[in-house]
């Protein structure tokens, strides 16, 4: 049986686009959703605490519930929640009473608490002497439970403390945008504290 010329160009041809044709597969990195932030304003805390900030006008104050550890100061614990990041800042609240290395302690030993899953601890300082508001900002790099934890004191009377968590398993790469975009909020927070005398 003879094959022409014209038949064999025609197989051949055939065959090179069929097996050319298959799709160099590479498995694509995972997406994640969108996420719009809202404009930024702030408003001051409202109501009788020993301390004021200002907060983001798209969060919500509402009181710690929860048992009571320090049934003194357990009416000054709140919670700043984001609900539209399923997040909160829990806050409590301490007086001093000659106490102050011990309450830094506990608060540096929480934040290094998630060491073992964190991948960096990085400490901030912020001080402002005209208010006396002395404050250390732990960002807590990775996938830990909590992103961001501070404490601000006037070193004599008054200690608040701040941690905040997410509703959700953390994930560093899908959480980083709202961790960061937070992170202005706590900032702001922090430099905006001041004291009431009680």
């Amino acid at each position: 049986m003879k094959v022409s010329f014209s038949t064999c160009f025609v197989l051949f041809l055939f065959t090179a686009i069929s097996l050319g044709c298959k799709p160099d597969y590479s498995p694509k990195p995972r997406g994640y959703f969108r996420i719009d932030f809202p404009k930024k304003e702030y408003q001051q805390l409202q109501g009788d605490y020993p301390y004021t900030f200002d907060y983001p006008l798209y969060a919500l104050i509402k009181p710690y519930r929860g048992q009571w550890k320090d049934t003194d100061t357990a009416a000054f614990w709140l919670n700043v929640e984001f609900p539209q990041f399923k997040s909160r800042i829990y806050l409590t609240y301490k007086k001093v009473n000659s106490s102050l290395a011990s309450l830094i302690d506990d608060t540096h030993s929480y934040a290094y608490k998630h060491s073992v899953k964190a991948d960096a601890i990085v400490q901030s300082e912020y001080a402002e002497s005209l208010n006396k508001v002395y404050s250390v900002l732990f960002d807590i790099k990775g996938n830990t439970a909590s992103s961001m934890q501070f404490y601000a004191t006037d070193s004599v009377t008054h200690f608040l403390r701040g941690a905040l968590y997410f509703d959700c398993q953390p994930n560093k790469d899908s959480l980083a945008p709202v961790v960061e975009f937070l992170r202005m909020d706590l900032v702001r927070m922090i430099e905006s504290i001041s004291w009431r005398n009680q």
